[in-house]
């Protein structure tokens, strides 16, 4: 299994803060059914109340209020290309990170600040103010230096391994849609 080092991770940054802030292109649609399960679809639909029909969201979030229902906040996960490129070596032996969608796009709170509302396709998503700091399975399978690489104070507030977001409008996403700001 090959992973990136520190120093790679360290050196990548550049390149993965000059990503868009906006209108940044969809590359890939993930659909989870259940746990590591992974397929690599051309859309998806999002929904307010299901989150993505079919996904585990709805029965089996790793996050509840306090009801016991899924936490609207996680409905759906977007990873930068960029990062994705850096950690994911081994596509052949490793997993997919199992965002359902991964753009080329720069995801510090700077740049996308909670509440920011992006359409993606003909839905709507609000970048939520939980924090994906990866989970232990990240570490396992992209290394030690990838997962302390996502939470050191400095790269804390680039929130590298994504944003969390709720849908607030239901729509379909393609491969190839962008990802862009909603005035």
């Amino acid at each position: 299994m090959t992973h990136a080092t520190e120093q790679e991770l360290t050196q990548a940054l550049a390149h993965i803060r000059a990503a868009p802030r906006d209108d940044a292109p969809i590359s890939m649609l993930c659909f989870r059914p259940g746990y590591n399960q992974r397929e690599m679809v051309e859309s998806l639909t999002l929904t307010v109340d299901h989150g993505i029909p079919g996904e585990r969201w709805l029965n089996a979030p790793w996050m509840r209020l306090p009801d016991g229902s899924p936490d609207p906040r996680i409905q759906v996960s977007i990873l930068p290309k960029r990062v994705m490129d850096a950690v994911w070596l081994d596509r052949a032996g490793t997993v997919h990170p199992g965002d359902p969608i991964v753009a080329d796009i720069e995801t510090s709170y700077d740049s996308l600040p909670v509440g920011t509302r992006l359409r993606a396709g003909t839905a709507v998503l609000e970048v939520s103010d939980a924090f994906n700091d990866g989970c232990v399975k990240w570490k396992a399978r992209y290394g030690a230096a990838a997962k302390d690489w996502l939470v050191t104070s400095d790269n804390r507030p680039l929130r590298l391994r994504g944003l969390l977001c709720r849908i607030v409008q239901d729509g379909v996403v393609r491969v190839g849609d962008r990802l862009r700001r909603v005035d």
